[in-house]
């Protein structure tokens, strides 16, 4: 990929507005071929699954799997306007969340909200539905749950933990993906059966309230601070030079 400068915090520290949302959407599109993109709200579940790792992650990692599923470069030849306006909006976009997450414990989910003006594209003939088998509810958030998922795919450590909590803070989001195997299904029904979710307005607020929380069960470890152990004991001043001179340290190799 080739360099492109970086906004400064400055210019980092307002949200995006609903028309940079669909400016956002359509430079993702126009990422140059065969590469594959994320869209404007597969990214927004990837950022918050960027923001609650257990460890923090420079926006140079975590970048190109938004361009590229698998994280493949960008050409070098690649359009640089192009290059730094998407970036300065994706930058915008990560900084306002995770402010919103660490300050408040709240944000707004960019996610589909399908009725008769905005109904789902119809699936190509052959093809299989994604959504198949999701409720209207979670059809709507599936692709902001999936972007969630791709972060957590590509770095595992917030999936590893081995902590129940964040399985359970985990699960409440990936509800709302098409559930694959049997362990899921009974997952999904259980919290359908104790935790069932009305409307798109509850489901969005349970998903936002499990994001807070892993932020919450990962801050500590996202902000440790690893101790420097030393190799050999600390040489005081007056204890004898580890050299075998006989002198103390402080007349020997210890003269400052």
């Amino acid at each position: 990929m080739p360099p492109n400068p970086l906004p400064t915090n400055a210019a980092r520290a307002h949200d995006l507005t609903d028309a940079e949302f669909a400016e956002l959407d359509d430079l993702l599109a126009a990422t140059p071929e065969p590469l594959e993109p994320l869209d404007a709200v597969m990214l927004d579940g990837y950022l918050c699954g960027v923001i609650v790792q257990p460890v923090l992650l420079e926006s140079a990692t975590w970048l190109a799997h938004v361009f590229d599923f698998d994280g493949t470069p960008l050409p070098d030849e690649v359009d640089a306007t192009w290059l730094a306006r998407t970036t300065t909006l994706i930058l915008r976009r990560h900084a306002a969340l995770n402010r919103a997450i660490e300050e408040d414990g709240w944000f707004d989910p960019l996610v589909l909200e399908f009725d008769d003006e905005h109904p789902r594209e119809p699936v190509a003939e052959g093809e299989v539905d994604p959504m198949a088998g999701l409720s209207p509810i979670s059809q709507s958030l599936m692709p902001w749950a999936a972007g969630f998922q791709h972060a957590t795919v590509v770095f595992p450590d917030l999936a590893e933990m081995p902590d129940d909590a964040v399985m359970a803070a985990l699960a409440r989001i990936y509800r709302h993906l098409p559930a694959e195997t049997p362990e899921e299904i009974e997952v999904v029904a259980t919290l359908d059966r104790e935790h069932p979710l009305a409307t798109l307005e509850d489901a969005m607020e349970d998903m936002v309230v499990a994001i807070a929380d892993l932020q919450d069960l990962t801050r500590e470890q996202r902000y440790k601070v690893e101790t420097v152990k030393r190799e050999t004991p600390k040489v005081g001043r007056n204890d004898p030079c580890p050299c075998g001179s006989g002198k103390k340290f402080k007349q020997c190799h210890g003269i400052s």
